[in-house]
């Protein structure tokens, strides 16, 4: 069981490498285990799956961190913006410094001046998120099919090695059949048996025959002695007890 264990991890470790052996030997290794080449091919599906699927949770991540930088900079560049009234009149009555002024004006030129790029880096991590979520719906749908389409297969190797093992079956029974057809009709040993039976039967009835022919005279001796026995004997079957008397002793004549 270890070495067959051995060989049906090899197996699978080969076909999880489909790409690199190419497409021939591939469909050897399928076609030497198929069970093992699909689920193989199907854990190499969700292995990349798997990967997108953690690209576009990053993708998402980076996006929203994006996202978040762009508005708050707007957030910052629209409250300088209204702020700057504000320092202006401040500046006209000499309550702040023009280098604090400088200072502001040139952060908020400076936030104005990077927001386009924010602005580009947010949509392009957009772009980046949606085309990785639409190769995560493809490659879903993808592996739903595969697992669709690989229980079908399965489904159809199942029942074509069923009807090969029932053609099988078939195929022995009539040979058996036909073997014991051809042994009814032809086997030498049957018939001798046959001649033989005949041959006891004729030489049984030959000897009833024979058996027949003594027994006739002795029947016939039988059948004198028999009535020979009946005329010696008087029939005294009716006769009273003094009749037999009579008869005992003899008397039964004189007294005629």
């Amino acid at each position: 069981m270890s070495n067959l264990n051995g060989w049906g991890l090899t197996a699978r470790l080969i076909s999880k490498h489909f790409g690199v052996l190419g497409d021939k030997v591939s469909e050897a290794i399928a076609n030497f285990d198929p069970e093992t080449a699909t689920e193989a091919d199907r854990d190499r599906l969700a292995d990349t799956l798997r990967e997108t699927a953690q690209k576009l949770a990053a993708a998402r991540s980076s996006f929203d961190k994006e996202h978040a930088d762009v508005v708050k900079l707007r957030e910052l560049i629209a409250t300088d913006e209204k702020a700057s009234e504000t320092l202006a009149e401040r500046l006209a009555a000499g309550k702040i410094s023009e280098a604090t002024v400088s200072l502001f004006c040139d952060e908020l030129e400076s936030n104005k001046a990077r927001l386009p790029l924010e602005v580009q880096e947010e949509a392009d991590a957009q772009e980046y998120m949606s085309e990785l979520q639409k190769i995560v719906d493809a490659l879903s749908k993808q592996l739903a099919d595969f697992d669709a389409a690989a229980k079908k297969a399965m489904q159809a190797l199942a029942s074509a090695n069923a009807q090969k093992d029932l053609q099988a079956l078939r195929a022995e029974r009539q040979e058996q059949l036909s073997s014991l057809s051809g042994l009814k009709g032809n086997s030498t040993a049957l018939n001798a048996l046959t001649r033989r039976a005949q041959t006891v039967s004729n030489e049984a009835a030959g000897l009833k025959i024979v058996a027949d022919i003594a027994q006739k005279p002795l029947d016939q001796a039988a059948e004198i002695d028999a009535i020979r026995k009946s005329v010696s004997q008087p029939d005294t079957a009716g006769e009273s007890t003094l009749e037999r008397l009579k008869r005992l002793s003899g008397k039964s004549a004189a007294a005629a």
